[in-house]
């Protein structure tokens, strides 16, 4: 390394090691995300003595610096010679694995647990299983936590006298005076147990997941838990009553609620792990417990998994187990005092109704979903609502009308106008639910009646509404069905509604697209120009701005602009004012449509030019230029002429003059277009320069440009 100053081919080298002693942290981590280009540069065996040890020898850092060596080194294999060589990534790891940062050891035992899948069984006993010993006997709990999680990775390549002492290692682990490493001990107990023979499952986990159960920090009984489903897995049913099932029925009864939160959401995997048997005589009367647990968030937790746990218990004798002991408990659900509870449940509820059949669910279920449908809660709503189809499917739409349907209309026509709101918001939702033609029938003419309604919180809702609906049923089906009901409020006595028309227009202009805005919404709108009341006369100028960028130019030029220049002259300050920013707006528009064809020509440019070398990278966003881009580069173009013809200019070239001419007319001759900032101009000048650059062969300009020329003659 010394000589770095006197070797040319060390300065890659000497370079990262400046940058690693800057003061700049970013300047530091952007050298380490280079490592893996340094080493290239290196080779394989000055990476393996030079830069490694280097390495190894500087690990104190920041912890993102240090989270992205970590990284790194997982992925350096090829870069130190391959599987042969792979040991030599351990030194850096292994001091990382012992830093104090949490997330900086989980990253250096993730790269440690990849790279020991290159190790060979040889190496592996040589190399890696000593260093998961000395991390394991570490001074500090850091390096003893980091060794939990390499335990499993190592243990089926190595011997069998290997294999005992990495179990013994692991057994102390288990009992530290350290909770940290308890903990981190029995979040790996369950992946341990999956490696090891069936024998040392029963003779060696089993006792330590007894151990950890019962400790006195919750937060290592609560992972004791979830590794239960794991050694589940592995035991032979007849074992399971005897070795797995006394210490799940202390964790679903421990004083922490923490552990009996975890039982209650692992409930699902513990089923199908036990069995029907055990699930049937110990984990029914275990759910019901933990349904009626005093904290919320247990009952929330064993809640979301009512319908998971009904599913998987044993078909002969599933509904009557649901009906005796699980219903009872999830009546008393539906009216709990914590929301949380109550929409855990509602998420879920709808699905019983498949398991239980249509009377079962006529009889006991359709109470309880009336009784959440009306909840003050909106998420429990929205849940029940949002799983009507399940519903549907068992007891058919003309059930579901009979029972729910009437509660939903209740709540729409109820007299707070929160609740009201609170209906339309979930009206697109269950639109998709029931089908076009059930919503035609029954609900069509509640969405209409919200626009003329007293509050404007709900006629603006419900026009947001109207959008929502139009893009989930079609334009076709907004033609037939909703515009000419909203059109007909433009003759509303009440100037609220007809102004309600407008609000509608605005919306549903660009969902039902340019012919029904053009034909049958425009007219309308037209017609209100001439409103005895002001404020709907500056709305229809504001409602013409709107709407413009749908409309075609022939319609913007005869049939908007005479309108909005009518208005301008209007006796009333606001009609005057709307109208004439309208027409600013809508000038804009009129320029960017004789943009168009420079705007072709822009983006066939850009999207080609990644196939030429290019002496700078070209900026992302400029591959899909918009209209405004388009008018940027056309005066960058105009800038390069240097005062020259533009004819004379793009002849040097050798290219057809008539095609930047049929590009660029519309621009030459109108020249009140809005130039953006200079930062922007010099980026797309960059990109021009690149593209008429001396650099490049004739014959690649013209290979850019032949696309675009076929385009535009295809357009004449």
């Amino acid at each position: 390394m010394a000589g770095a100053d006197g070797d040319d081919s060390l300065y890659p080298i000497a370079v990262l090691i400046d940058e690693l002693r800057n003061e700049d942290v970013q300047l530091r981590l952007n050298s380490i995300k280079k490592l893996s280009t340094i080493a290239l540069a290196l080779g394989v065996e000055r990476t393996r003595t030079e830069l490694l040890p280097f390495l190894t020898d500087t690990i104190y850092d920041e912890d993102e610096v240090l989270l992205a060596l970590a990284e790194q080194l997982g992925n350096f294999t090829m870069l130190v010679g391959g599987p042969e060589y792979v040991h030599c990534l351990l030194p850096p790891l292994e001091s990382l694995a012992t830093v104090e940062e949490t997330v900086v050891r989980d990253k250096a035992v993730e790269s440690l647990r990849k790279i020991s899948q290159e190790h060979s069984p040889v190496d592996l006993e040589v190399h890696f299983e000593p260093l998961v010993k000395r991390l394991a006997s570490g001074d500090w709990f850091t390096s003893r936590t980091s060794a939990c999680g390499l335990f499993s990775v190592c243990y089926p390549r190595v011997s069998s006298t290997v294999k005992a002492e990495i179990r013994q290692h692991f057994r102390t682990l288990c009992s530290d005076d350290t909770p940290m490493v308890r903990r981190a001990a029995a979040s790996k107990l369950g992946e341990f147990a999956k490696v090891l023979e069936l024998e040392y499952v029963k003779t060696d986990i089993i006792p330590l997941f007894t151990a950890l159960a019962s400790d006195e920090q919750d937060s290592v009984r609560l992972l004791a838990v979830e590794a239960c489903v794991s050694i589940a897995t592995l035991l032979p049913q007849e074992d399971l009553e005897t070795l797995v099932m006394p210490t799940l029925r202390q964790a679903a009864e421990d004083k922490s609620w923490r552990v009996r939160y975890m039982v209650a959401d692992k409930f699902s995997e513990l089923q199908k792990a036990v069995g029907p048997e055990i699930t049937k005589n110990d984990l029914v009367p275990a759910f019901q417990n933990l349904l009626k647990d005093c904290e919320a968030e247990v009952r929330a937790a064993a809640a979301n998994k009512v319908k998971e746990f009904c599913e998987n218990l044993p078909e002969d004798n599933r509904e009557q187990i649901i009906m005796s002991h699980i219903l009872p408990c999830v009546k008393e659900l539906v009216s709990d005092t914590n929301q949380h509870v109550k929409s855990a449940l509602a998420s879920v509820i709808m699905g019983l109704s498949t398991i239980l059949g249509k009377d079962n669910t006529i009889e006991h279920l359709l109470p309880l979903f009336l009784t959440q449908l009306k909840d003050e809660c909106p998420e429990v709503r929205l849940n029940i609502i949002s799983n009507l189809d399940c519903v549907n499917e068992v007891i058919g739409i003309r059930q579901l009308s009979q029972s729910l349907l009437p509660a939903i209309v209740e709540l729409a026509e109820d007299a707070k106008w929160r609740v009201r709101l609170a209906i339309i918001e979930y009206m697109p939702l269950l639109a998709g639910q029931l089908g076009v033609e059930f919503f035609d029938e029954k609900l069509n003419t509640l969405c209409m009646a919200w626009l003329i309604d007293h509050v404007y919180a709900i006629r603006e809702a419900a026009t947001s509404n109207l959008t929502k609906l139009v893009e989930k049923f079609g334009a076709e089906w907004a033609q037939n069905t909703i515009v000419p009901k909203v059109l007909g409020m433009a003759n509303d006595p009440n100037y609220l509604h007809r102004m309600t028309t407008l609000f509608c227009i605005n919306a549903l202009s660009e969902a039902c697209g340019q012919e029904i805005t053009t034909k049958q919404m425009l007219p309308v709108v037209l017609k209100m120009s001439n409103d005895q009341v002001a404020n709907v006369r500056f709305n229809v100028a504001k409602s013409l701005q709107k709407i413009g960028p749908v409309l075609g130019s022939n319609a913007l030029q005869t049939e908007v602009k005479p309108v909005l220049e009518k208005l301008a002259s209007d006796s009333d300050m606001d009609v005057k004012y709307f109208a004439q920013e309208a027409i600013s707006v809508l000038d804009g528009n009129f320029s960017l449509q004789m943009v168009q064809p420079a705007f072709l020509l822009l983006q066939i440019f850009l999207r080609n030019v990644r196939s030429v070398e290019t002496p700078d990278p070209v900026d992302e966003a400029y591959f899909v230029p918009s209209p405004d881009q388009t008018c940027r580069f056309f005066n960058v173009l105009q800038n390069s002429c240097q005062n020259q013809p533009l004819a004379e200019y793009i002849g040097k070239w050798g290219l057809p003059v008539v095609f930047f001419q049929l590009a660029f007319y519309p621009l030459l001759i109108h020249k009140d277009l809005v130039w953006l900032a200079a930062p922007e101009e010099m980026k797309v000048r960059m990109l021009w320069s690149v593209l008429t650059s001396e650099e490049h062969a004739e014959q690649n300009r013209i290979r850019l440009l032949t696309p675009a020329l076929t385009l535009t003659a295809a357009g004449m």
